[in-house]
């Protein structure tokens, strides 16, 4: 069994990957959290690779909840099942009311037993989840299964879902709260106001840093960079079109030269 590649558009450079961003994040095709957020389309598209998605697959399936990423429990059984070392998934609700439990059983081709996971109303109820408002006040049933699934599917599939958890799973954990410091304001010392636009000695030291840059990941944060600063005008789009340009030539001399994973 063989697991069909992608389909849609195949992201090359950096360049392209934030034109598609700014795109998908001034369109309705996203869901509101990624709306108007062209770097979080972004990385949400990169993740959504990684685990085989496609970068609408991507958006529409990876979720940022509580400043973590996590993939909805629909696209986690479809690449689990989708996997060629998935044998079987099994899911089942047994018992009413009260006694209801969700039981999912997952089995990996070299395993000798299915991995079994379940989720009852008292493990829902000892959660604080039983009767909450929202989806487990709507579909009780489903928010079983899902919690049963979530778990099943990271304990016998960990390397297809890369430690992600279900969003359901994620949307019922409270965030944590920021620690706030309070402390005695200090005078800000005067820096030195930046030129309102990039000059020719603002370029050239863009240009040294792109030259020096060893790994892809730094190429990746330098052209959101620029992304940014173009948008706050301090680029000029040729200015940014150059940058970008050198920072793909510069992926590519990695590349070839293997300092980057091809």
């Amino acid at each position: 069994m063989t697991t069909s590649q992608p389909r849609g558009l195949a992201l090359q450079t950096i360049s392209e990957a934030m034109t598609f961003g700014k795109m998908l994040a001034g369109s309705s095709f996203v869901p509101k959290d990624f709306r108007g957020k062209p770097e979080d389309c972004v990385l949400a598209v990169q993740h959504g690779a990684e685990l085989g998605l496609g970068p609408m697959q991507s958006v529409q399936s990876i979720a940022v909840i509580n400043g973590r990423p996590s993939i909805w429990g629909d696209a986690a059984i479809a690449l689990a099942k989708g996997s060629a070392v998935c044998e079987y998934i099994s899911e089942r609700i047994e018992g009413d009311g009260d006694s209801m439990t969700a039981i999912c059983e997952a089995k990996r081709r070299t395993d000798q037993t299915p991995t079994v996971s379940t989720f009852s109303v008292a493990d829902a109820k000892k959660a604080g989840l039983w009767g909450k408002a929202g989806p487990w006040q709507q579909y009780p049933k489903r928010m079983l299964q899902l919690r049963a699934r979530g778990f099943a599917l990271r304990d016998a599939f960990p390397d297809i879902l890369r430690g992600l958890v279900t969003a359901e799973e994620a949307q019922d954990y409270q965030a944590e709260p920021e620690a706030v410091t309070v402390s005695q304001p200090k005078p800000t010392p005067k820096k030195a106001q930046p030129p309102a636009v990039a000059d020719d000695a603002a370029m050239a030291k863009a240009r040294a840093a792109i030259e020096v840059a060893s790994s892809e990941e730094q190429l990746r944060r330098f052209a959101l960079a620029v992304h940014a600063r173009q948008d706050d005008g301090f680029y000029t789009s040729e200015q940014a079109d150059e940058l970008l340009e050198l920072c793909d030539e510069r992926k590519s001399y990695l590349e070839e030269n293997q300092e980057v994973p091809a």
